[in-house]
């Protein structure tokens, strides 16, 4: 049986509205990774909301309750969407969450929201991606890489693609400035990682609940999407 790295397609594919804050993207991310539920930046299978770490070999570096647990992470951090915004100079995410409708929006983009193990979710906080010498080290075998001192993060090869086409889309989308460096990193790495599978049915997945997909990762038809019947 072919393996998903991510995300396998759930049939029918239910067109809804998109989310209207991030507390209800969190509710509808739940049931769209629920057929597949494979975690984000290492890779283990989670059941609702806990982490089978073993599946992917994972050993918590310091908080094991926090690591047990599946937090729904922004790939492009809320830090970085609301602080090229002036709502965040005058309360940071709760006032943008209160007073920004734009800022609503990209906080609920389904596109830009994955499962991760709570622990890593923390410890990436708001650093943004890069490539780092430092070998996989601080979560037992789990390949993503945490440097605090820098304040980076070198995901796993497999997820590195859909990160580049992720910024891409948001920037796009909601006018969001990417450093030189930055979209160098997410050039090369969209280069060197094209969407797979599994990335391309996540897109069509998402498209059915937003109303459009992300155009980096490849077309959707929007017409294989079902109206739920309420």
């Amino acid at each position: 049986m072919k393996r998903c790295i991510l995300f396998c397609l759930a049939l029918p594919l239910f067109a809804h509205a998109a989310p209207a804050s991030f507390a209800e993207a969190k509710r509808l991310a739940g049931p769209l990774y629920a057929q597949q539920s494979v975690e984000f930046y290492c890779g283990c299978r989670y059941s609702g909301n806990r982490v089978n770490l073993s599946s992917c070999g994972y050993q918590p570096r310091k908080n094991a309750s926090r690591a047990a647990r599946i937090e729904w992470e922004h790939i492009v951090p809320a830090w970085v969407i609301g602080h090229q915004r002036q709502c965040w100079q005058k309360g940071g995410r709760k006032h943008c969450a209160a007073n920004d409708v734009q800022f609503r929006k990209a906080e609920a983009d389904l596109h830009n929201l994955v499962p991760s193990i709570g622990e890593v979710n923390g410890d990436r906080s708001n650093y943004s991606f890069a490539w780092l010498p430092q070998k996989p080290h601080q979560y037992g075998r789990c390949e993503t890489v945490v440097d605090f001192k820098a304040r980076k993060v070198m995901p796993r090869q497999a997820i590195r693609g859909m990160i580049a086409r992720t910024y891409f889309y948001m920037a796009d989308r909601y006018q969001l400035r990417l450093s030189k460096q930055d979209r160098q990193l997410y050039e090369a790495w969209n280069k060197a990682y094209p969407p797979k599978t599994w990335e391309q049915q996540r897109n069509q997945q998402v498209a059915c609940v937003m109303g459009w997909g992300n155009p980096y990762v490849g077309k959707v038809d929007m017409g294989r999407c079902t109206r739920k019947r309420g």
